[in-house]
């Protein structure tokens, strides 16, 4: 991905704007964008959503096939996440395999979700060592206006909440089953720019922070995944507002998915 770049003019116009407890958009430093969340949008996948967050769009389908288990976990599926960032989604972006910024996006995505236990893998297993349900997750950037974490986290989640695993497809039995979802996880990105966090950045807030913390919590308000980014720091104290936001902003978002 090609480096962006903001106007200093513009820089200074934000920085400005963040210090006196403003952002361009007329939101608050702790205010998230609307997000609007359209589920079972690709009909050839088990489970998809497309979500808006602000002008930023994600579209997450998941497929469900038989497969062989790993070695070391002989009784349950798999679960596997990926990410492309296309060109027509923003500028910056280049066309090729996954680059750093798509790999790590697929890995803090994955994170939330494994680590919540959102999927109980053990009930994916079908027959112990020999055959499981491998479900993938694939996820599109359609539009980038900043925080791709959380808009990929929430179509991720809506799509696996909404997925049922192909049992007739595959002759494994008479009826289709809703994919095992034990919970819902929510993930919550803080940005530091000067010496204040905001949540949800835009695309040019995002281009100009120090540091950037991604908090996933589930249902009930405890901390499954974390990730920083940036070579900015964070101090106890900051990283306190941030784990206190991310469970507020959590429980508000768990309610819009539903």
């Amino acid at each position: 991905m090609s480096n962006p770049i903001v106007a200093e003019i513009k820089r200074d116009h934000i920085l400005k704007l963040i210090r006196d407890g403003k952002r361009e958009d007329g939101r608050s430093l702790d205010e998230v964008r609307a997000i609007s969340i359209d589920t079972g949008c690709i009909e050839s996948a088990d489970g998809s959503a497309r979500v808006k967050l602000g002008k930023t769009e994600v579209i997450a389908g998941v497929k469900i096939v038989p497969g062989t288990p790993f070695p070391d976990t002989p009784e349950s599926g798999v679960l596997t996440t990926g990410a492309e960032l296309i060109p027509m989604a923003h500028a910056t972006f280049e066309s090729g395999p996954p680059g750093e910024d798509a790999i790590e996006l697929a890995r803090v995505v994955d994170r939330g979700i494994r680590e919540s236990g959102m999927v109980d893998v053990k009930k994916l297993c079908i027959r112990p060592g020999e055959e499981v349900w491998m479900c993938f997750i694939d996820i599109y950037a359609l539009d980038h206006d900043g925080n791709l974490f959380d808009a990929s986290s929430l179509a991720a989640v809506a799509a696996l909440k909404t997925a049922v695993i192909p049992m007739k497809q595959y002759g494994k039995g008479d009826e289709d089953v809703p994919l095992p979802v034990t919970c819902v996880p929510v993930s919550v990105t803080s940005a530091k720019i000067g010496n204040d966090l905001i949540l949800d950045p835009n695309f040019d807030e995002e281009v100009i922070s120090s540091a950037r913390l991604t908090v996933t919590t589930d249902d009930n308000g405890n901390f499954r995944a974390m990730q920083k980014g940036g070579r900015g720091s964070i101090t106890r104290a900051e990283l306190s507002l941030c784990l206190d936001r991310a469970v507020e902003k959590g429980k508000e978002i768990r309610r819009i998915i539903g």
